[in-house]
């Protein structure tokens, strides 16, 4: 059961509460290259992503606001480190939220200028801590950034907030360390009532990263802590979104799209079950519907081991079977079972 949290709100899209769980995504083209950080935006927009961060490190990249605003529908969100000033020209320019690392973000009056600014236009704030960024004095209480320091970083800000009347705050706790990530969240969760954004920082390339973020994102998820997540990836800010969405289908929080089940093939097999499976994922990659999809390599087994599939395909000696939710429909070449899947789903309604 999810954690009921306060909601709070990036333009018109609900965080926490009982609103859906959102997918965020971060700009990775140079601040001052506003041309193509739109255009990577309007990407970003069409593959699903819900919520876009920008990092804007000086006044000339506050002219990505603006900019990016005119040309997408969803919320934009302002990345500030250091300079307070630049939260406030941001949110001036139309930002429809602000991440602020409290660790770095300088003196008290500075916070309060931030708040003052974000509740005169109803803006909120997630207080970004990092394990790296922890404040000093908190860091020489517990000797390293541990999970408990990190949570102690958060309330301190969400109390500094709060004494300036500001309550619209959104919180992460992100580090490298996946088990320290869990702990954190797990901890935080306990003593506030915030929306959490998920996220493992720094998690590597595609393939660790998704596998690191898989682990840490989908866990807490599983035990209904999370609001809004980002897979961060040292790749192209899409495969965050992809993997963000095949997190969500994988715990059973979102059941738009392609599930793709397809066996891991043994010494039964007589078809190219691994070259015939990413052959159906590309070609249904595009699909928005929900649709579940097996490709088998057994047509003894297959039909049966793949029944909860809307369809499926499970390969013999030469031939395979079409069958959808375990029942078969008939027999096909080898040569054709990829066209005739595809002709079913066609037949489904599905586009893709």
């Amino acid at each position: 059961m999810r954690r009921i949290t306060k909601t709070v709100y990036a333009g018109g899209v609900g965080i926490g509460g009982n609103s859906p769980l959102t997918v965020q995504s971060m700009l990775n083209i140079p601040a001052h290259d506003i041309a193509r950080s739109v255009e990577q935006a309007k990407m970003l927009e069409a593959a699903g992503c819900q919520i876009i961060r920008a990092a804007v490190p000086d006044m000339e990249a506050v002219k990505l606001i603006p900019a990016i605003k005119e040309n997408v529908s969803i919320p934009l969100v302002a990345d500030i480190h250091f300079d307070w000033r630049l939260a406030v020209e941001c949110v001036a320019a139309g930002v429809d939220k602000i991440r602020i690392n409290p660790g770095n973000i300088g003196a008290d009056d500075r916070v309060k200028a931030v708040a003052q600014a974000c509740k005169s236009r109803g803006i909120a704030i997630r207080i970004g801590v990092n394990s790296g960024s922890i404040e000093k004095h908190i860091l020489a209480k517990f000797g390293h950034p541990t999970p408990q320091a990190m949570v102690e970083s958060a309330l301190y800000h969400v109390q500094l907030l709060n004494k300036f009347d500001f309550d619209d705050i959104v919180i992460s706790l992100k580090t490298s360390n996946v088990p320290d990530m869990i702990e954190a969240y797990e901890l935080m969760s306990q003593q506030c009532n915030y929306p959490l954004h998920l996220g493992v920082t720094e998690a590597g390339t595609e393939r660790m990263g998704v596998i690191k973020s898989a682990v840490g994102i989908g866990s807490l998820l599983t035990h209904g802590i999370g609001d809004t997540i980002r897979v961060s990836l040292t790749a192209d800010p899409l495969r965050e979104v992809a993997a963000a969405f095949d997190i969500l289908r994988a715990v059973g929080l979102n059941s738009g799209g392609l599930e793709l089940i397809s066996c891991p093939t043994c010494g039964r097999t007589k078809i190219d079950v691994i070259t015939l499976a990413h052959k159906v994922e590309e070609r249904l990659g595009g699909v928005k519907a929900p649709l579940k999809v097996a490709v088998m390599g057994c047509i003894v087994n297959g039909p049966g081991e793949a029944r909860e599939a809307d369809i499926g395909i499970a390969g013999g000696d030469g031939e395979g079977l079409i069958f959808k939710k375990g029942e078969i429909l008939r027999k096909v070449p080898e040569d054709r079972l990829l066209e005739e899947l595809l002709k079913e789903i066609e037949g489904m309604g599905i586009e893709f």
